[in-house]
This record gives C-alpha cells, sequence and structure tokens, in this order.
C-alpha cells in the first residue's frame, strides 16, 4: 500500500500570491472565499485526481479564507485541512507563512539512555492570569526553571487546534494548525528554539487515532458525500470508524488521508524542528477494539501507517525519538520496521504508575506490595531497557477518575510528611530504573489533586517544597552521571539483589560496564521501620559512598534522618543504618 503524494496541499505562500489546493473528490465545483477577494468567490480547477486548485495573485499572509464546496445542491463552506492558523477553530483559516528564522538553534540531539523527560500541558503549567490559558511565552519564562532542574526532554501534550478553548488536547480537529489560544504557530517554534537555546529537546504529542467529536469537525463529510451516518472523505465509513471518543477514526486505507498524516509528521520534526514525537493510544491505530491480541478486528492499513510514521520521522532526523502509548505488552511495537515491528523508539510503560502506588500505598508493613513492583524493575522489551518510558504519574495515570500519586496515597494530605517521603521513593524508584524516566508536571513541588485542563499548577508549592525540587534535581544529576560516579545508571543492565518481603526492603544493582563509578546500588525501605544496622549485599567489596540519603534533613526538616557514612564492604556483604520511609544510593570511587 504505497503513499500517494501531492505537492503544496493547502495555502502555499509565493513571492507574488498564493496556491490553493485541497482534496474534494466528490465534489462538483470548489470556490475559494476570503478577505483576498472581498469574500467573493474564485472557482478552483480540477486536477482530475480529486484535487482541486487555483493561485490568487495578491493574496498573502495574514489574510483569512474558506473553501466553498458545491455538491447535490448544497453549498458547504469548509475550512481548510491544512490551514496552519485559525482565527478560532469555529472561525476562518487564516493564510500563514511555514517559514521561521532557525538561525542559532543547533541542538545536539541527547542520546536515549541519558534522556529526562518533563510532561507538561501548555494551558496549565505556568498560568499568571487563572482565567486565562498559559501560552507558549509563559512556558518560555520557565524554561530556565526546568533547565535547572535537570531534565532535558520536555514532552508536551497536543497543542494542534482543539475543539473547545480549554482542552487537554485530544480532541483535535485541523492537525496542522497550532492551538491559538496556546499564541499560534510563531509562539510554538519560538518555544522550540528557546527550549534548544538551553539544552532541552521537544517531544510533541500527537492524535492520530481520531479527529474530533464528529459533528463539530469540518472534516466531517467535508466535500458532502458519506456513507450512512458516518463522516465522509476522511474517515471510515462502515463499523472501523468506531471509537471510544466518536466515530471518527480516519481512513488509514485511503493513500490522500495517510498523505494527510504523513505529511503532518513531516511538518513537525522537519518544519518545527521537533526532536521527538509521542503518538497517543496507537492501539487504536492498529485494532478497532483497542485490543492486542484480536485478528478480527485488527487494521493492517493502521500497522503500515505506524511503520511509515516511523521511517519518515527518522528519514528526516534519524535522532528523532518516536514513543508509542500501546497496550505495553507487545515488543513488536518497538522491533524495526525490517523485523515487522512498527519501529517505535520506545513505548509508555503503562503498568508502572500502579505497581508503584501498590507499593506506596502506605508504610504499615502488613499493607505494603512490592510483588509488581519487583516484576516491573526487570522488566523490558526486545533486551532493551530503553524502550520503555516509565513514570510514576502521567495525564492520564493523574486523571480520568484516579488522581496524582502523593494525593491516592494520601487522599487529602497530599503535602503530609508521608507524602513527601513517598514522593521521594517513587521518584528513586523511576529515576534509577532502566527506561527512559519521565515526570508529570508539578510532581517535583508536591503538586496534588488530580490533572484537570483549568487548573493551574500551584507554583508557591516551588517555594515551600524547595528542598523537594532540590532532591529531585540531585537524583536527576545522579542518573545523568553528572558527577561520574553513578555512570551505571544509564546502563542498561539490572539485578534485584535483595528483597526483604518481611522488612519491605528490597536493593538493586545498576551498572553499564561494571566497576568503579559505573556500580550502583539503590536500597529503598518501604517501611516505617528504623533499623541501625540493616545488610545488603554489594557487587563488590570495598568502601561505597552514600551518594543520595532521600531522608536528609536538607530536603525537608520534618524527615528523620539517620547519619550514615561511607559503607565498609568485606566478604560481599556491607551494613548500615536505614532510615523510615527511605532511598539510599550508593557507588565507588576509583
Amino acid at each position: 500500500m504505497g503513499i500517494k503524494t501531492k505537492k503544496d496541499v493547502g495555502a502555499n505562500v509565493k513571492s507574488n500570491g498564493v496556491m490553493f489546493r485541497v482534496w474534494a473528490p466528490f465534489a462538483e465545483n470548489v470556490a475559494v472565499t476570503g478577505s483576498f477577494n472581498n469574500w467573493g468567490e474564485e472557482a478552483l480547477t480540477s486536477e482530475n485526481d480529486g484535487y482541486w486548485s487555483l493561485f490568487v495573485r495578491g493574496a498573502t499572509t495574514g489574510q483569512e479564507y474558506k473553501y466553498v464546496i458545491y455538491r447535490d445542491g448544497e453549498k458547504l463552506y469548509r475550512n481548510d485541512p491544512r490551514a496552519l492558523h485559525f482565527t478560532t477553530s469555529a472561525g476562518n483559516s487564516v493564510i500563514a507563512s511555514s517559514s521561521f528564522n532557525w538561525e542559532g538553534d543547533f541542538f545536539q540531539s541527547i542520546p536515549i539512555e541519558k534522556q529526562v523527560i518533563y510532561e507538561l500541558h501548555v494551558g496549565t503549567f505556568n498560568r499568571p492570569d487563572p482565567a486565562i490559558n498559559g501560552t507558549f511565552y509563559d512556558l518560555i519564562n520557565k524554561l530556565d526553571y526546568l533547565k535547572d532542574l535537570g531534565v532535558n526532554m520536555i514532552e508536551i501534550m497536543p497543542v494542534s487546534s482543539m475543539m473547545m478553548d480549554r482542552g487537554w488536547g485530544y480532541a483535535i480537529d485541523y492537525i496542522f494548525a497550532v492551538e491559538s489560544l496556546y499564541g499560534g504557530r510563531h509562539a510554538f517554534l519560538q518555544f522550540v528554539k528557546s527550549a534548544h537555546a538551553r539544552g532541552i529537546g521537544v517531544i510533541l504529542d500527537v492524535v492520530y487515532n481520531h479527529f474530533g467529536p464528529d459533528t463539530h469537525l469540518d472534516l466531517w463529510n467535508f466535500d458532502g458525500w458519506h456513507e450512512e451516518n458516518y463522516g465522509g472523505i476522511y474517515f471510515y465509513n462502515d463499523w472501523r470508524a468506531e471509537t471510544p471518543w466518536g466515530n471518527t477514526r480516519p481512513d488509514f486505507g485511503r493513500p490522500e488521508v495517510r498523505q494527510y498524516i504523513l505529511d503532518n509528521i513531516t511538518m513537525w520534526i522537519h518544519d518545527c524542528h521537533i526532536d521527538g514525537l509521542r503518538v497517543d493510544s496507537t492501539i487504536f491505530m492498529r485494532n478497532v477494539k483497542g485490543s492486542n491480541d484480536d485478528p478480527a478486528h485488527d487494521l493492517s492499513e493502521g500497522w503500515l501507517l505506524l511503520q511509515q510514521i516511523n521511517s519518515i520521522a527518522k528519514k528526516i532526523n534519524p535522532t528523532v525519538i518516536t514513543i508509542a502509548e500501546d497496550v505495553a505488552d507487545n515488543d513488536y511495537i518497538v522491533k524495526p520496521t525490517k523485523e515487522g515491528g512498527a519501529g517505535f523508539s520506545s513505548q509508555w510503560e503503562l503498568g508502572f504508575p500502579g505497581v508503584l502506588r501498590q507499593a506506596l500505598y502506605s508504610n504499615e508493613v502488613p499493607k505494603i506490595d512490592l510483588s509488581g513492583l519487583l516484576g516491573e524493575l526487570p522488566r523490558r522489551y526486545n533486551n532493551n531497557p530503553f524502550e520503555r518510558v516509565i513514570f510514576a504519574d502521567s495525564h492520564d495515570s493523574a486523571a480520568n477518575g484516579s488522581s496524582r500519586l502523593i494525593e491516592t496515597i494520601a487522599p487529602g494530605k497530599s503535602d503530609s510528611l508521608f507524602a513527601r517521603q513517598q514522593a521521594l521513593l517513587a521518584a528513586t524508584i523511576v529515576l534509577s530504573t532502566p527506561g527512559v524516566p519521565m515526570l508529570f508536571q508539578g510532581q517535583e513541588f508536591m503538586q496534588g489533586g488530580s490533572f484537570n485542563d483549568w487548573q493551574g499548577m500551584d507554583w508557591s508549592k516551588s517555594s515551600r517544597f524547595s528542598g523537594i525540587i532540590m532532591a529531585h534535581k540531585h537524583l536527576i544529576e545522579l542518573r545523568k552521571n553528572i558527577w561520574n560516579n553513578t555512570a551505571g545508571l544509564m546502563g542498561p543492565n539490572i539485578n534485584i539483589m535483595h528483597a526483604d518481603k518481611d522488612n519491605k526492603v528490597i536493593a538493586y544493582h545498576r551498572w553499564n560496564n561494571g566497576g568503579p563509578k559505573d556500580d550502583v546500588v539503590i536500597v529503598i525501605n518501604f517501611s516505617n521501620r528504623s533499623f541501625e544496622e540493616y545488610v545488603v549485599g554489594f557487587p563488590r567489596n570495598g568502601t561505597w559512598k552514600l551518594r543520595f540519603n532521600s531522608s536528609w534533613k536538607g530536603y525537608d526538616r520534618d524527615f528523620q534522618e539517620i547519619t550514615i557514612g561511607d559503607v565498609r564492604v568485606e566478604n560481599g556483604g556491607g551494613s548500615f543504618a536505614l532510615p523510615p520511609g527511605s532511598a539510599l544510593i550508593f557507588s565507588q570511587d576509583d
């Protein structure tokens, strides 16, 4: 199933006018109307392949327009599916230039084993005025904060033009336009360039499993044709259209629809200099029911599209990271396309937040369940741990009837001492486990409650819990081996050396090549018990230095800190004091 390509689809700005081209295969006639012709109509010419085109001399950027489609006696006013900007999602298309001054944008890609991702929602991350959505410019104002925290990749929830003035971004109406309430295309590109200037890459969440909801879309029955009550040329017109979000699954079998999506991939990576893509709900792109092993409902053309998305993305930028949200139970999602896989770099490990909640739900020994966590720590796909993104919270796990981890384990008391201790245990596990670690906005300063699209982050907590932020910063530094003594945290290897199910203490060994400055030992006490002398095995004899102690009073004056010195290991075993609800990280010097 090849890719049918058509150049210059949309409104393409030339030196002396604009070339308009639109796909409307069932239209009888098509015209364009806009501010450049006083909202009169100028007829487009059929190209005899479903596309219509016209060059309008004198038309220029900033002018508004719509297409007028005639079919069966109807006159349909439609926005341009390829428009780069809109007055509002319910308003008019706006002619926009795809050019941008990228001078000085020399971002050096970050190897996947060194990436630390921070997921955020543009509308709520930094919202100086509670009555107004946050914008890309508000986000730019927090980039120095994120750089200081140590994250080097920002994953932003979808920013394409959306149906409502507030939303998560997954009810997309036009995939090529950047939401005007966030500042529009130019502000978005300025954000990308500003992030790059600070050594931070940008991963964009994109949505192709559905558009809509249905009847609010100009794409719905775009040129007047449809079958039964389905959506016309951009959608399946049978049972394959059905998704949990309406009957709006794009028709991945139509070459023109595939090009629509693949050209969007090209735009984000080539034109917008994006460093990664997180593709939403790929399971609903490859199976109608969202099932992993269900051949009767599989969409072979959806699987092919996923392969094409990855092939094109990596052809444009071989270092781009592509992340799938699937079922986290299929190696083929992250197998190379040449081996029959979908070709993604990594996929969200959807079970990770759940096992963390089981382990951190209580510090009372009988209530602590470590079984799920012990199974998740060494898990990997295709024997590659970096083919999974691991996290304690995401926009999904912190919403949809659930709440953030600290709210789940301490309802109504998400800033309590217990919640603070457990927050650092969660951060330690995420940042010391093989995989690509991801933080969710505000977790580093104890943002509680559930995620929503209307409540801005409480930045006053960044002062109140500055010590917790410092702890996250220290963990990220260790994860990235900033001090050249924890290289093993970037390595692929893990061995759970110690699992004390009675006392709820675990210890695991991380390494890359092994040896001093590489081997790392992480010890976590999930219980409320304190141990004056706790013994675990170490990979090697000699002196092991404490690099991180989550109970340090510098992180929080209420913590029950116990002085822990260097550990002298002889005959493979070492002893040390172990505070309650604490995480310790050890490594060796030369």
